[in-house]
């Protein structure tokens, strides 16, 4: 069982908790001859492929290392201009790795404010009255499961496709989230979750299941 990722958004549609459990690392490495075949978009803090897929090597993807040199921002650790020393035909050929990107924490709040109008709007389209809007979102490589407390609050899981009994983790987190959450009295309601109780509990139940299956919580 493969568990990607976790997330909890309050009745507002504000992202309160993610957890990124299993992602898997994606990294191409290639040799490329001048011209070079893809196009990069340069910016201080990141190089990225901006037109042009091969091999793996897909549009968003993140400029890590030159020739085995690690890529910080616009340059490498060396302090060389990793722009100049692309554009230059007397350095190839070049080996260039790239790797998938990971979401940044705006653009995780992004995303789960969008999933929020996308669940209204599978309720009111609904035929039969009282839906429970948006279960299961399924895609090629990934499900996300949800589910919406009576007070609003949705826990999602991102799970590979063929996890099954991902209803009964997902209330299990529930059940962790109102023992080590709700239950501290620190913590206000929609706020982010900060309570390294919840975290660890959380972490080992995912470690359980990954492990043993849902049968074993």
């Amino acid at each position: 069982m493969v568990i990607y990722g976790v997330y909890i958004v309050n009745k507002s549609g504000g992202l309160i908790f993610n957890l990124d459990h299993n992602l898997p690392k994606i990294e191409t490495e290639k040799t490329f001859s001048y011209p070079l075949d893809i196009n990069l978009e340069y910016e201080p803090k990141r190089i990225s492929v901006a037109f042009g897929q091969r091999d793996g090597i897909n549009v968003g993807h993140h400029l890590i290392s030159v020739n085995g040199i690690l890529v910080n921002g616009s340059t490498l650790e060396d302090g060389r201009d990793v722009k100049e020393l692309i554009e230059n035909k007397d350095n190839y050929p070049l080996t260039l790795k790239f790797s998938r990107p990971k979401m940044t924490t705006n653009e995780k709040i992004f995303l789960a404010s969008m999933f929020y109008p996308l669940f209204a709007i599978a309720s009111q389209l609904s035929p039969e009255p009282k839906s429970s809007g948006i279960e299961i979102l399924e895609a090629d490589t990934f499900k996300l499961h949800c589910f919406q407390t009576l007070t609003g609050v949705k826990f999602m899981i991102f799970a590979e496709n063929l996890q099954a009994g991902v209803d009964v983790l997902l209330k299990r987190i529930y059940e962790l989230y109102a023992d080590y959450v709700l239950k501290n009295p620190f913590y206000s309601l929609e706020m982010p979750i900060r309570c390294e109780l919840f975290d660890t509990n959380l972490q080992s139940l995912l470690d359980q299941v990954e492990k043993g299956g849902v049968a074993s919580i």
